[in-house]
């Protein structure tokens, strides 16, 4: 590295190329997520449920995680979500509104023993799912 008097422009040049090689710097300015993600950047999307569906946790857990397909209304792709929660899966019907949000793993990849689901449901037709679980309120018939 130049480290003379002189040496500013080259110090700022060097910054402006290394710093490509910074990961989230990359995907931040080449806009990554806003192109693979079926969210499109957004932090929650409203979709239509379209089946139940039990998927196995990976080992050495023993277990069938309960997920729903949902189909986005925002673009029409489908994308997988977990329902969390004791029963949760109860108040989840097809045809309901539900609205999804990334599940928290690295880069949006998938949590924890749930293999290839990204997205978990938070809102069934409005009402958030974990107020339906703990029963204070009652889903709304439409």
């Amino acid at each position: 590295m130049a480290n003379g008097e002189n040496a500013g422009s080259k110090l700022s040049s060097d910054r402006e190329k290394f710093r490509w090689s910074n990961s989230k710097y990359k995907r931040r300015v080449l806009e990554l997520k806003k192109k693979s993600d079926p969210l499109e950047g957004s932090p929650q999307a409203r979709g239509i449920v379209i089946e139940k569906i039990g998927i196995e946790a990976k080992q050495p857990n023993s277990a069938i995680r309960k997920c729903v397909k949902v189909q986005l209304i925002k673009n029409g792709r489908q994308v997988t979500a977990f329902a969390p929660g004791d029963g949760a899966i109860n108040y989840i019907d097809e045809h309901d509104e539900v609205l999804v949000e990334g599940i928290g793993g690295s880069k949006g990849r998938s949590k924890g023993d749930i293999p290839g689901v990204r997205y978990k449901v938070v809102g069934v037709n409005g009402i958030s799912l974990s107020e339906l679980v703990r029963g204070r309120k009652e889903k709304t018939v439409r």
